[in-house]
């Protein structure tokens, strides 16, 4: 079956928002680029001939570090690892890691004997978190000493605007974002959700909520149902990332 005119207009837009990414890089001094749509997964981002980018459109530093073919690479990676702290764009420049704010945790991220040993000098990262708890990157860099702190003050808004629209079209033409409509659950469910993350069991949410030790099973399982898994602790993991349950 050919391809239909909206699955082609994605891949195209798909394109011209790569070449786009690459270019506003190389706008600000950092020409290298290193993308992830998923940093647990070890899958590369294609085009739609299963071409990665990463060997058509992005170039690296160091031309034999294949980051792509490597599947360990993001369990190594001092960036990689730094996107798991850090929903907002940041940089690395003159061996020190910053953002808009002061973050404690992606201070604590930065390695800059890994950024010496991978050549980088220079760095702008913008980590986007996506529906269903999907951690994705964009990455530009530079293999020269740059100071970065009023590059990003002027461009961190725009590349990082930039980065979500290229990561969420991918997504979508490849078809890995939530494709139905989100689930509603109860203010009940919720609660029993909350209470079970928080590591009570279905007696103590029942003395807890003032309800019967059945009713907490019920409000559960029918979350569990709606949510499409089965089993508590996937039902708390899903309602997790969609945001049901929070730090509390």
């Amino acid at each position: 079956m050919p391809p239909s005119d909206s699955s082609q207009t994605l891949e195209s837009e798909l394109l011209l928002l790569a070449n786009k990414v690459a270019d506003a890089g190389r706008q600000i001094g950092l020409p290298y680029t290193a993308v992830s749509a998923d940093i647990s997964s070890p899958r590369p981002m294609c085009d739609d001939e299963g071409q990665p980018f990463a060997e058509t459109v992005f170039r690296w530093i160091d031309p034999e570090l294949q980051y792509w073919k490597d599947r360990m690479f993001a369990l190594r990676s001092t960036l990689v690892h730094a996107t798991r702290t850090c929903a907002e764009p940041f940089y690395y420049s003159n061996g020190k890691i910053g953002s808009w704010r002061r973050n404690a945790a992606l201070v604590a991220a930065n390695d800059p004997e890994q950024y010496k040993a991978a050549n980088i000098h220079a760095a702008i990262v913008s980590p986007v978190y996506l529906p269903g708890g999907v951690i994705s990157a964009v990455v530009w860099a530079s293999d020269e000493d740059i100071d970065l702190t009023d590059i990003f003050a002027a461009e961190a808004g725009h590349l990082h605007a930039l980065a979500l629209k290229f990561i969420a079209t991918y997504h979508d033409a490849r078809a890995l974002g939530p494709q139905a409509p989100a689930v509603y659950l109860t203010r009940r469910e919720i609660q029993c959700l909350k209470w079970a993350a928080a590591g009570k069991t279905d007696a103590e949410i029942a003395t807890i909520m003032d309800i019967s030790v059945p009713t907490v099973r019920f409000h559960i399982t029918n979350s569990a149902t709606k949510l499409g898994v089965a089993g508590k602790a996937r039902a708390i993991q899903r309602a997790s990332t969609l945001g049901y349950i929070g730090h509390e």
